[in-house]
């Protein structure tokens, strides 16, 4: 089986409903489901970026992978990020210090990558 083959039928598969592939890749907080509701976090409250890190989803999504970490939203400076991830052609993300700060309150981002034929809704929320 090629490995283009492999990863199509990994995409595929569910296990308990879940789909495999977000099974596999949940510690990296990339999946391809929306992003979860406000207060659906992993603490005993509201969803919390700076405590919790983030979660992402990209739609249309076909190996990108993007990571916004507890530490950027901290900072809160404007940050470009290259979400290539095991696609085979490169996009990208602007993350504003506003969007820093929307996160910082515990509310969800969307914003739209780079164009490469095609762009990606991306959305970032709290965990």
């Amino acid at each position: 089986m090629k490995r283009k083959d492999f990863l199509k039928k990994l995409a595929l598969a569910t296990v308990a409903g879940v789909p495999l592939a977000h099974t596999l890749t949940s510690c990296s907080k990339n999946t391809n489901d929306p992003a979860p509701a406000q207060g659906s976090g992993s603490g005993s409250g509201s969803p919390d970026c700076l405590a919790n890190g983030t979660n992402v989803s990209i739609s249309s999504n076909h190996g990108h992978s993007l990571t916004v970490s507890k530490d950027d939203v901290q900072a809160g400076v404007e940050k470009t990020y290259d979400i290539t991830g095991s696609s085979s052609h490169a996009h990208t993300v602007v993350i504003t210090s506003a969007h820093f700060a929307t996160l910082k309150s515990g509310s969800s981002i969307t914003v739209s990558s780079s164009s490469s034929g095609h762009s990606h809704s991306v959305t970032v929320g709290c965990a």
